[in-house]
């Protein structure tokens, strides 16, 4: 299917395509950018995201500047704290702080230099050209992370206007304090997409998606500050202490069961027929969001949802 799903992208203009590290859930992620990486002419190719804990930081440093040389420049390293990518190998995340010191290590290595990382020094003098390296966070403490290491960042937190302005404005105050430039930091916002023409097949699908996205969105933890209304706190601690990191029907039963599929799929995802996709997505770009990167896992139909999307949406998205 990433052969199918690669052509799409680049026939339509989409400017990246994101490739997930979820072990149990998809084929490995290298295998899949190479593949992708050789197909495509435009779209840059993202690792979407990997993790310092199964990955070692600088075995992925060589990995996406192999990726970026078969591309021809349009590779990028997306990292995270972990979560299915972690969690379904019996492993734990990384900390804020081990965020933050893996990226700059990496992108030391990117630029061809030596780099130190907990007392263990590599090279890679074959790197030319560093590619981009995103962060994708939720948490303050992530997101400040991104701020201050990153190239981008991958945004997981809703494309509510309050979600969006509460998540960049955590994002925007690291990239001042490290004294960057604004304009140095892509910001993407991340949402589940399906987009069908029967809109309530692609409704009834997106709720796998959507557990699995609120399990580390929203997580376990001071929900007041992830901007959840208080009548729904319960409900998603519930969600948050039952769902999978391998998505299935269980998940969508249980988003309906717990009452919570309209705040979740009105905050995390973009999903209808193409015309009610057009319009969650204006909605996301008048609150505030620049860029979207919209994962199609877990679609009804992940290529004809990326050909409907690219055909009817994004012309006038873009327009």
């Amino acid at each position: 299917m990433i052969e199918d799903l690669a052509d799409r992208a680049d026939r339509y203009g989409y400017d990246m395509i994101g490739i997930a590290d979820t072990p149990g859930n998809a084929m490995d992620p290298w295998v899949s950018a190479a593949l992708a990486a050789r197909l495509t002419k435009k779209a840059r190719v993202a690792l979407c995201v990997t993790n310092l804990v199964t990955r070692d930081a600088a075995v992925s440093a060589a990995a996406i500047a192999s990726i970026d040389r078969i591309s021809e420049g349009r590779a990028v390293l997306g990292i995270g704290a972990g979560h299915s990518g972690t969690r379904n190998l019996g492993r734990s995340k990384s900390t804020a702080k081990e965020l933050g010191e893996g990226v700059t290590f990496i992108k030391t290595l990117l630029r061809g230099e030596p780099a130190t990382l907990d007392e263990a020094t590599a090279h890679l003098p074959w790197v030319k050209k560093p590619s981009k390296v995103f962060v994708a966070a939720s948490h303050p403490l992530s997101l400040a992370a991104a701020g201050r290491t990153a190239d981008g960042v991958f945004l997981n937190f809703g494309l509510g206007g309050d979600n969006i302005a509460q998540s960049t404005a955590t994002v925007a105050k690291a990239i001042s304090e490290a004294g960057r430039a604004a304009e140095d930091v892509e910001m993407w916002q991340i949402a589940a997409l399906d987009c069908a023409v029967d809109g309530d097949v692609a409704r009834d699908k997106v709720g796998a998606m959507l557990a699995f996205l609120a399990g580390y969105v929203i997580g376990d933890k001071n929900l007041e500050s992830r901007g959840v209304p208080e009548h729904l706190r319960e409900p998603l601690l519930e969600l948050r202490r039952r769902y999978s990191t391998r998505p299935g029907d269980a998940d969508i039963r249980l988003v309906r069961e717990l009452g919570l599929f309209d705040y979740l799929s009105g905050r995390l995802a973009i999903c209808g027929t193409p015309e009610q996709c057009l319009a969650r997505a204006l909605a996301a770009k008048d609150a505030g969001a620049k860029r979207l990167m919209l994962t199609v896992s877990l679609a009804s139909d992940p290529v004809r949802t990326v050909e409907l999307f690219g055909e009817h949406v994004l012309p006038r998205l873009r327009g």
